[in-house]
């Protein structure tokens, strides 16, 4: 697989039940949250000594955007990490309200809508390069995007005036745009806003911005590493065969809606076909690919993975109830409805697909799963332990987690961004990693070396070293 850089951000839906005469609103327990991770650079915006990034986004959502990774198993593990940090701020959270005489329960759900209608994101990155024409490679990778929630989707219960249905995404239904500059309003597959968060003369980062949110490892390892197989023959000019859809939204829609159903879906040249049979395509160029390129561990992996899922999908996708997320959901939820026959009313089946996305384990649906084996996992609970306390050490997180432990330690003010950090009350001292791979500086170490032997403060030698800027 190609040497690439990897992001994924989550945006969480969050809920504060009050009990008892006083209340508390859920936008004051979301700041609580903040408190925790409370620096000199503000309690609404924290980078952690992971790397990773936890911000307060748009109609209260906490989000965690994990740090630079330098192959989609990292991702995962960070991805889980960014699960247990705020399940630790959680507990955090619900003591202070205690300890001012307000009672009551939290509940952060990873999901992607809420019971009004409003939807919440998460959003892939991937690194490309700058030399690569942008709208080719969007119109190249939009098909595979749309027809890939077969096996990405979270699934979701939906009340309809017959009772409920199930739909295989949860964001399709708010997706209007191919290409979008924004993703509140006209949300789109592909964001378009070009802000690489390195050198521009040489990067770009693809944003892409419809997909769900996955509790399951196996389904958002898929969704990363299929897509970075797609991203690099793309890249290769490999691709020469034309999967243009004619009405990609349509079609990204009604493939959700069709879960049962291979949906016949147009093409632009006049053809039909369904998802499944374009997801088979893009199988089928890139295992010719790899046979061409000596295929790494990890590629060969993924390309069995991929087309094991296919094939499940063609056959039985219930044989996919301990790896795909919305066959899990469907599966378990089906099981539920036939043990309980009445009992299991539209109310309790929506209440249990909210359920399904607590990230606490104790109490979501998707962790009670996993306790009892019933779902594959990619990463061990060591690997998520390590990645909610360390960066990785292959990309520039491992630098920016470096200084953030260093500012904390010796009480230094600081700010920073994706691709800088400064320090000192004046925010004199600069140190820039424009490249993503970026992973030692020499700035850095006369920094430790002159903060470890020195007995001046750390004021007076970031001072004196402030004329030199990375």
């Amino acid at each position: 697989m190609k040497r690439r850089i990897y992001g994924l951000e989550n945006e969480y839906g969050i809920i504060y039940s009050s009990q008892g005469a006083r209340t508390s609103s859920t936008e004051k327990a979301v700041r609580y949250l903040f408190e925790e991770l409370a620096t000199v650079e503000g309690h609404l915006n924290a980078f952690l000594e992971n790397g990773a990034r936890f911000y307060l986004d748009t109609g209260s959502h906490p989000e965690y955007a994990t740090p630079e990774c330098a192959s989609p198993r990292d991702v995962v593990a960070y991805d889980k990490a960014g699960e247990r940090i705020l399940e630790s701020l959680l507990a955090c959270t619900e003591l202070k309200l205690r300890e001012e005489g307000l009672a009551g329960n939290l509940y952060i759900y990873k999901n992607n809508t809420d019971s009004v209608g409003n939807s919440y994101g998460c959003h892939e990155n991937y690194l490309v390069s700058r030399s690569v024409d942008f709208y080719q490679l969007a119109e190249q990778l939009i098909p595979f995007l749309v027809t890939r929630q077969i096996f990405c989707g979270a699934g979701r219960y939906i009340r309809d005036k017959n009772g409920i249905v199930f739909h295989l995404s949860q964001r399709a239904p708010y997706i209007r745009q191919e290409l979008s500059g924004t993703t509140t309003n006209e949300r789109g597959i592909i964001n378009l806003r070009d802000e690489p968060h390195a050198d521009k003369e040489r990067y770009r980062r693809l944003h892409i911005t419809f997909a769900d949110s996955n509790m399951s490892e196996y389904t958002t390892l898929l969704k990363m590493s299929t897509t970075a197989l797609v991203l690099e023959m793309i890249e290769a000019n490999f691709i020469t065969k034309d999967f243009s859809l004619k009405e990609p939204i349509r079609a990204l829609q009604e493939i959700s809606q069709h879960a049962d159903l291979p949906v016949p879906l147009s093409l632009s040249d006049g053809r039909t076909m369904t998802a499944l049979q374009i997801q088979r395509e893009y199988l089928n160029l890139a295992q010719i690919y790899y046979a061409l390129h000596e295929p790494d561990p990890e590629t060969q992996d993924i390309l069995q993975r991929w087309e094991y899922v296919l094939e499940c999908l063609e056959t039985d996708p219930l044989l996919l109830r301990r790896q795909i997320d919305w066959v899990i959901k469907r599966y378990w939820f089906e099981q539920y409805a036939q043990r309980r026959g009445q009992e299991a009313t539209a109310d309790k089946i929506l209440m249990l697909d909210l359920q399904y996305h607590d990230i606490h384990v104790k109490r979501g649906l998707y962790y009670l799963l996993e306790r009892q084996g019933n779902v594959e996992r990619v990463v061990t609970d060591d690997e998520v332990m390590h990645a909610m306390l360390y960066p990785p050490p292959n990309t520039r997180a491992k630098l920016r987690g470096e200084l953030i432990k260093l500012a904390k330690e010796q009480k230094i003010h600081y700010d920073l961004d994706w691709n800088y950090i400064r320090f000192g009350h004046l925010m004199n001292f600069w140190v820039r990693f424009n490249d993503p791979f970026q992973t030692e500086s020499e700035k850095v170490s006369l920094l430790k070396q002159r903060l470890q032997r020195s007995q001046f403060s750390p004021g007076v030698i970031l001072w004196e070293l402030s004329g030199n800027r990375d």
